[in-house]
């Protein structure tokens, strides 16, 4: 989805000046920089009205919890339905930040629930119900239109939007975590929010780390030194490598080609990231890119277990998004594209390969925004079931360690 846009406006503090080029998020980095970083933060959440709760255990309507059944369909024309159930207690939550859906006039959206926040919570985050309990407010994101709009993001716009996200994180820490171990989950303008989240709450706290059984960063170029798994846009939180490794970032961004250059994601220097969150002193930094089919992180390929909604989605992004037909609200066409990392001519990303065999009819995929955009669209739905099962296994493993090690 389209979070980003240059931001050509000048944004002021009583420490000075700063011009913000880039992703909207960077300018607002800058600005705690200038305005006194996470104090500042903590300053202006003080006050913050309770957060509004797309997901939430107890909520009347959830669509974090909507029907999973799913048509499998096979290359060679049969299938079968499945119903995935959401766990009864599941040991684990999930805190979800949707990417940009929604298609309100203003720069920042409102905290009503539309279609589309409703639509993409369902899309990206329901299937992980059956594995922790999910957790998703509504925040004021940067809209599309403002977006779209050349110098319609404000450095004001993008703190506002953050600072949304982060007074809802700290708000389910304490009234609703427990102690338990977490996952992070974002897309785009979330996996943005979620990545500064990560750099100035839980990067620095060894607590919150142990906490954080992991994150999935996706299409928001979390940035690496080349050939390392941390000292990027993170310090202390690395990479996932193997499935039995906690505490870590799952990231990637999807794609048929290589990246053009210049291209939105898989290139650190991207026109609308500029170097991306997290450069400051790197040498050669690089994209991350943590393939969510394999087990360990040997860079071989792996069969992606994509499930794609049915339902076609509201607003301005449905112009724009594929949707394939079923009987059931999910579909999954298993078999079809294999994923491998590369990084090669200084992009990094992962790799969708059609594996279809001859005579099948699954419809493929495409583009849709244009290649500088790649696949990202799909970053979440092409290897939803491949991160549904990650997410699984790690909190098996965080579960153990809680038992047999603290």
């Amino acid at each position: 989805m389209k979070m980003l846009a240059t931001a050509r406006s000048m944004g002021s503090l009583a420490a000075g000046r700063v011009r913000c080029r880039g992703i909207a998020l960077l300018c607002a980095t800058a600005l705690f920089a200038l305005g006194g970083g996470a104090g500042s933060a903590a300053a202006a959440v003080e006050g913050t009205p309770e957060a509004v709760w797309l997901c939430k255990p107890g909520l009347a309507h959830n669509p974090c919890l909507a029907s999973e059944e799913t048509t499998v369909e096979l290359a060679d024309g049969s299938s079968f339905v499945t119903n995935p159930r959401p766990a009864g207690n599941p040991p684990i939550d999930c805190f979800y930040v949707y990417p940009t859906v929604s298609s309100q006039g203003a720069e920042n959206a409102s905290l009503e629930i539309d279609p589309e926040e409703e639509a993409i919570a369902e899309a990206q985050a329901s299937r992980f119900s059956q594995d922790c309990k999910l957790y998703a407010p509504i925040y004021p994101q940067l809209t599309l239109q403002a977006i779209n709009n050349p110098g319609g993001i404000s450095p004001e716009g993008a703190i506002k939007a953050y600072l949304g996200v982060r007074a809802a994180f700290l708000e389910y820490l304490e009234r609703y975590n427990h102690g338990r171990g977490f996952v992070l989950i974002g897309h785009s303008q979330g996996a943005a929010m979620l990545i500064q989240l990560i750099r100035e709450l839980i990067d620095p706290n060894p607590a919150l780390r142990a906490q954080m059984v992991s994150s999935i960063l996706l299409g928001g170029n979390v940035i690496v030194p080349e050939g390392r798994n941390v000292g990027g846009s993170f310090k202390n939180v690395p990479a996932c490598r193997a499935i039995w490794q906690t505490g870590c970032v799952i990231a990637y961004s999807s794609f048929l080609h290589e990246p053009p250059n210049p291209s939105f994601f898989g290139r650190p220097q991207s026109p609308l990231l500029g170097l991306g969150t997290g450069t400051e002193g790197v040498e050669h930094p690089q994209v991350l890119c943590v393939n969510p089919t394999l087990f360990f992180q040997s860079g071989s390929e792996g069969p992606l277990l994509p499930d794609y909604p049915t339902r076609p989605f509201p607003g301005l992004l449905g112009i724009v998004t594929q949707t394939p037909k079923a009987p059931t609200p999910w579909v999954s066409y298993p078999g079809q594209y294999d994923a491998r990392c590369r990084n090669e001519n200084g992009a990094s990303w992962l790799q969708l390969s059609y594996v279809g065999a001859p005579g099948d009819v699954r419809e493929q995929l495409r583009e849709t925004l244009g290649p500088q955009w790649g696949t990202h669209l799909v970053d979440v739905n092409v290897a939803l079931g491949n991160l549904v099962l990650d997410v699984r296994l790690q909190s098996f493993v965080y579960s153990l360690r809680q038992r047999f090690f603290l």
